[in-house]
């Protein structure tokens, strides 16, 4: 199996995040046996903060979820992979997407442009084992797996999990990101999931894919259904969290980026909380 080797569980979180934790901060979540830290949120060529996170580390890996191909040229991008490759081998992934279509004027059909991407990553020389796509649909999910190492699914379910390892078969890196809210409220995890997920009920793309997955237009309207919410954001014990995170390993997930929605002084506190129940510790 093509397989980044990330271990079961990482931690997802814009890239702004990981500059705002200390290396303290950092080497806990390595210690706690998370295997990599996914930096989201767009992050900009130069990957200046990934190698920051290495740099204060040992065996933590680092990904980008993703680095945006109509904001970061193909070019300076694989100019830092290379730099941040030398420098640490073998602890860098390099995530890349089309991002929001509704945020980009020179907006095309994303197939084609991450085609070309993919073209320009081969011509610099960027390794496929070390690269992963952003894919929801069909097209880009056979592309990811035909062209990377495999797929990073954003805001989905075990369902589209299962989907997506029937659709792109046994060898495919799959690495869906999930998010958690560590209370027993539902209301209070709500709440803070739909203040999370505003933004995104906006996207087409996202949209869509929920309504693949079989939701309907007013569970996917604004603010979103309990149904939805509850889909996307596990909260509840630590076991039920770990439990619902465990389904995508069961729908053949290789790797899961846990996404805690709390504040990054935190994060740490709740990582460990959620260590012992994932069986990461």
């Amino acid at each position: 199996m093509t397989d980044p080797t990330l271990g079961t569980f990482g931690v997802f979180g814009l890239f702004e995040q990981w500059k705002q934790l200390t290396a303290a901060q950092l080497r806990d979540i390595e210690a706690l046996g998370y295997g990599a830290i996914w930096g989201g949120g767009s992050p900009p060529a130069d990957l200046g903060w990934a190698q920051s996170v290495l740099e204060v580390t040992e065996n933590l890996k680092v990904a980008t979820g993703i680095v945006n191909i109509w904001s970061s040229a193909a070019g300076p991008v694989a100019e830092s992979f290379h730099r941040v490759e030398a420098a640490h081998p073998g602890r860098f992934l390099l995530g890349i997407g089309a991002g929001h279509p509704e945020l980009i004027a020179e907006y095309k059909k994303p197939y084609d442009a991450l085609n070309e991407y993919l073209d320009k990553l081969d011509e610099y020389g960027v390794p496929r084992h070390q690269r992963v796509v952003a894919a929801l649909g069909p097209q880009v999910l056979k592309l990811a797996a035909r062209r990377s190492a495999g797929a990073h699914p954003y805001l989905t379910t075990p369902e589209h999990t299962a989907r997506a390892r029937a659709l792109i078969g046994p060898d495919a890196f799959i690495a869906p990101e999930h998010k958690v809210v560590l209370t027993t409220d539902a209301a209070q995890a709500r709440a803070v999931g739909r203040d999370h997920l505003g933004a995104y009920l906006k996207g087409t793309n996202y949209v869509n894919n929920w309504k693949r997955l079989g939701f309907t237009d007013s569970d996917v309207a604004a603010p979103g259904s309990d149904a939805l919410i509850d889909a996307l954001v596990a909260y509840g014990s630590t076991d039920a969290i770990a439990g619902r995170l465990k389904e995508h390993l069961a729908a053949g997930a290789n790797h899961i980026p846990v996404q805690i929605l709390t504040d990054p002084d935190e994060l740490v506190p709740a990582l460990a909380e959620l260590a012992g129940p994932l069986g990461v510790s």
